[in-house]
Order: C-alpha cells, then sequence, then structure tokens
C-alpha cells in the first residue's frame, strides 16, 4: 500500500513539472536574396467615387489614414497600413447611363473622363481623384492606372460589358486607336496635375466573358492585349511620358503558363515575353514602355493548401524560364474554404486576415511575387472584398445603397492590418532574403503553423521580419542572425492591430493565431 502511495505521489510531480516549451530557431540568410519588392498596393474601384465625393471629412480622411499613413502614434503603433501602390480605377462611363447601363448596382458603375464627341471633362471621377491626392500628400510611392473595359460609345454593344464571341475584345477595330489615345491622354493628364501614374494596366481578367450586367469588364485574347499594347506603347513614346505598361492581370495564375481551357487568352507568359514567340504576333517583350512583368490574380488557386503550393511552384518555373518578374495584381475571397468559408458574409476579424496573409506569404515566397495588390480598398458589401467596410449602423437596412452615397459608419478590419504587417514595413526597392526554420515538416503543414519571410533594405542594411503563427497556441522563436537584433515587434491578431512592443533579444514570443513584423530599426 505504501508503496503505491509513492508510486503515485511520484507520477503527480513527473507530470505536474511545467513542460518548457520548444523554440523554433529561425535562420536569416542576408547573402541569399531574392526578388526587389516592387511595392504593396489595393485600388479605388469602386467605392471611393461616393466616399470621397460626399462622405463627411473626418470619415473619410480617417480612411485614408488607414489606408496611406506611415506616421506612428504616441505609443508606437502605425497610425495606418502605409500602402506603398495604389490603383486608379479609368471607368468606361457606366455612370452616365444610368439604367441603361443595364448595371443595377450604381456602386459597380463608372464615370468616363470622356464622351462620345471626343471632350475630356477632368472634373469626372472627383471621388477617386479625392484619395488619389490623398495618397500622394501621404507618400505613397507608386501609381497603377488600370482600365477594365472602353467607353461604352466605342463597344459593340455600346455598353460597359460585353456581348462578344469568341473571346474577343468588347471594342470596335476601328476604335483601338481612339482607346489607346484616351488612356495615354489620362496618363498625360495627371501627370501635368503632379500626379503622374508609374505603370497602366490596361487589360484586366480578360480570360473570363463579362457578359453579365454586373460590372464594367471585357474579354480580350492575346492579340487584342498585344495591339492594343503597342498603340499604348507608340502614344506613350510620343507624349515622353513616364508610365509603363505591365500586362495583363490573368484572372487565374494558370492562365498565365498554361491553356487551362481558354485558348488564344492563355499560356500569356509564353505568348507576351517567351524569346520562342519573337515572330509571333503576341510578342511585345522588346516594346520600350513594357517592363518585363507579367500580373495575375491569385483567386481560385488558394484552397486546398496543396494546389495553393503546387500552382506557385509551376509559376515559378515558367518566370525562371523566360526571366520574367510577377506581380500578385488582385485578390478577394472568391473560393470556398474549410478555413473561412467563401467570400459571402464579412469577416472583420483574424481568420480571413490569417487567411490572406497565407496568400500573401505563398505569392512571395513560391512565386517571387515583386508586388501584392488587394483588390478594392473599401467595400458596402456583406463580402470579404474589402479592408475597410462601410453600413449603416442599422440592422435593419445595413447596407442601403443610396443612404451610404453621402454618410455611414466605417470599419477597420484585422485583414487591413495584417496586410500592414507586410505594406507599412516592406518599402519599395527592399529585397526579399533567404529565412527558414528548424523542422522536419512538410511546407503543407508549415502552411497550417509557422511561415517566415525575411527582407532587407539595400541601402541601409535594416532587416524586416514577418511571421505567420496558423496554429492555436502560442510559439517561441529565436532568430539566429550574425549582424541583426531585432528591436521592435508590430503584432495583429484577434485583440491587437499592428500593436508594438520592445524586444529585448531575438528571442520571441508569437501570440497564437497571429501576424507579426520583427525590425531592427523603428521603421
Amino acid at each position: 500500500m505504501v508503496l503505491n502511495c509513492l508510486l503515485l505521489m511520484a507520477f503527480i510531480l513527473l507530470f505536474s513539472i511545467p513542460v518548457k516549451a520548444q523554440v523554433l530557431e529561425l535562420e536569416v540568410d542576408a547573402n541569399k536574396k531574392f526578388q526587389v519588392i516592387d511595392g504593396f498596393g489595393a485600388s479605388d474601384a469602386w467605392r471611393c467615387q461616393f466616399v470621397g465625393a460626399n462622405w463627411p471629412t473626418a470619415k473619410k480622411q480617417q480612411m485614408a489614414d488607414w489606408l496611406f499613413s506611415q506616421e506612428l502614434d504616441a505609443n508606437g503603433n502605425p497610425k495606418g497600413i502605409g500602402l506603398s501602390l495604389w490603383r486608379f480605377y479609368i471607368s468606361a462611363g457606366t455612370t452616365e447611363q444610368g439604367d441603361d447601363s443595364d448595371i443595377k448596382n450604381e456602386w459597380r458603375r463608372g464615370e468616363s473622363f470622356i464622351d462620345a464627341a471626343g471632350n475630356y471633362d477632368w472634373s469626372k471621377q472627383a471621388g477617386q481623384q479625392w484619395f488619389l491626392r490623398k495618397a500622394k500628400d501621404a507618400g505613397v510611392e507608386k501609381y497603377l492606372a488600370f482600365s477594365i473595359a472602353a467607353p461604352t460609345f466605342w463597344s459593340f454593344n455600346q455598353k460597359g460589358y460585353a456581348a462578344t464571341k469568341n473571346g474577343q475584345m468588347n471594342l470596335k477595330p476601328i476604335f483601338y486607336e481612339a482607346y489607346a489615345s484616351f488612356m495615354v491622354e489620362v496618363l498625360k493628364h495627371f501627370e501635368a496635375e503632379g500626379l503622374p501614374f508609374d505603370y497602366l494596366s490596361p487589360i484586366n481578367e480578360p480570360q473570363w466573358d463579362w457578359e453579365k450586367p454586373t460590372q464594367e469588364g471585357t474579354p480580350a485574347t492575346n492579340n487584342n492585349i498585344a495591339q492594343l499594347t503597342r498603340l499604348l506603347n507608340a502614344g506613350i513614346e510620343e507624349k515622353k511620358l513616364g508610365a509603363k505598361l505591365v500586362l495583363a492581370e490573368a484572372a487565374d495564375l494558370r492562365f498565365l503558363y498554361s491553356e487551362h481551357n481558354k485558348p488564344e487568352r492563355s499560356e500569356q507568359i509564353k505568348e507576351f515575353y517567351a524569346d520562342t514567340s519573337r515572330k509571333i504576333d503576341t510578342y511585345i517583350k522588346d516594346l520600350s514602355n513594357v517592363i518585363p512583368t507579367v500580373s495575375g490574380h491569385s483567386y481560385f488557386t488558394t484552397w486546398p493548401v496543396q494546389d495553393l503550393i503546387q500552382i506557385r511552384q509551376k509559376l515559378n518555373q515558367e518566370l525562371i524560364q523566360n526571366n520574367i518578374d510577377y506581380w500578385q495584381s488582385e485578390f478577394c475571397i472568391l473560393e470556398d474554404s474549410k478555413d473561412i468559408g467563401g467570400g459571402q458574409n464579412r469577416d472583420l476579424g483574424i481568420a480571413t486576415a490569417l487567411y490572406v496573409a497565407r496568400v500573401i506569404h505563398a505569392d512571395l515566397t513560391l512565386a517571387n511575387a515583386k508586388s501584392w495588390q488587394w483588390w478594392t480598398a473599401i467595400t458596402i458589401a456583406d463580402f470579404k472584398d474589402g479592408l475597410i467596410y462601410l453600413d449603416t449602423g442599422n440592422p435593419e437596412d445595413m447596407y442601403n445603397k443610396t443612404a451610404l452615397k453621402t454618410d455611414g459608419e466605417f470599419h477597420d478590419s484585422k485583414l487591413l492590418w495584417a496586410l500592414g504587417n507586410y505594406s507599412r514595413f516592406i518599402r519599395p526597392g527592399f529585397q526579399r532574403i533567404a529565412a527558414s526554420y528548424n523542422n522536419s515538416k512538410s511546407l503543407e503543414d508549415q502552411y497550417q503553423d509557422l511561415m517566415i519571410s525575411a527582407y532587407k533594405n539595400p541601402d541601409t542594411g535594416d532587416q524586416v521580419v514577418v511571421l505567420i503563427n496558423y496554429a492555436d497556441a502560442d510559439q517561441q522563436i529565436k532568430i539566429n542572425t550574425s549582424d541583426t537584433k531585432f528591436l521592435h515587434a508590430y503584432e495583429t491578431s484577434e485583440d491587437k492591430n499592428l500593436e508594438h512592443r520592445t524586444l529585448s533579444s531575438n528571442h520571441v514570443t508569437l501570440a497564437a493565431r497571429s501576424i507579426t513584423t520583427l525590425t531592427n530599426t523603428n521603421l
């Protein structure tokens, strides 16, 4: 009996001793370098048109601060996510058509700077211009103008959506030059206004047919895109403008490197940029104002995790073979997943933020994306498509589109701040460097656990490390680096928004379900 008691006491003592948490050893190697970052961004479509033009100044200024500010508050917390690239939508004039546009939702229509007679009105798109100027005031480094469809009066069906066949662009052939000249004139105007665009993206998701009147949009074959690009290149040269052309905003990353059931609108890396395509009508790599970068959208390639990884690995192989860089230029939640469901029902919490952070990580570290851009900065929808969310505040009528044109409630999201874990600290010109940790887990398992990426400012040597703890428990990490001591941590989690804390060593606790950025200087 005494022996049994002693054994029981020994058992209790053994299992009551605290188990020391495993410390993951992280390695950062600044000598192993990858892509140089061009910027992190979001677009003004379509919601900025009403918010910027009509909402109370204090409210829209707070939204602009959340998006653009690089300032810190008294506690060292970022006031905003410091986007370094802002996407300005050149719309097709469906607003002027009103109900005749067939697009029922006014928040998905847009004004046109030009009318059918060729007259320009630069007072149009006033709300978008308000945000464009606020971005400039805040020091945003890069600006991109993008078009989704040609002005309605040049299209086959006189609409902003398409009714073409075989994937052809909804633009009458006699108006290709007019459309190119229009976009060049937009670039010229804003450059003269002191708001020069660094980039022009003239085509968006050409693989879709855009036959439904839900928004502006047009399909386009690779031949259509190449033809328009040559005209734009000539126009930019003639006007001596600084903007560069970036193509072609593929609707799915697989269209960049495979046919993916869309002949004449796919395999865009090879058709636009491969040296073997020099004699093909689609080759545009040698044009003076085309940057050697292909852009694509991460929609429908993020779940399951195995697909998230493998699609980007295949994309990277094609990029390397053709010596081409890559931008992820649009994303929000469209596909279903076990982690967060689908796009329906807005989520201001950490679940969607973590999901998107993982996509950012995969695009940066597997596809070597030089830029990562969210779809729309502001939304009124009950959907996972915004960084900032608007509603009336009335549970009985939360998404009244008429009332929200002039005022309403506005909310930040964990997704906003999670993007800020990258955009606020990794500035244009920073270079990704090698980062890894000691574990025997597969890449797929790591994507459910801990993800790490690192970046360096080549001018100062400052380093930034971004850590995603996807797991449900805290994790202890220690960064082994011979030349860098990390002094600051910025955490986004269920109860923190890029909250700052000072570090005393490179041994750091990562909160469960969090994104944390470490820096060795106060950025």
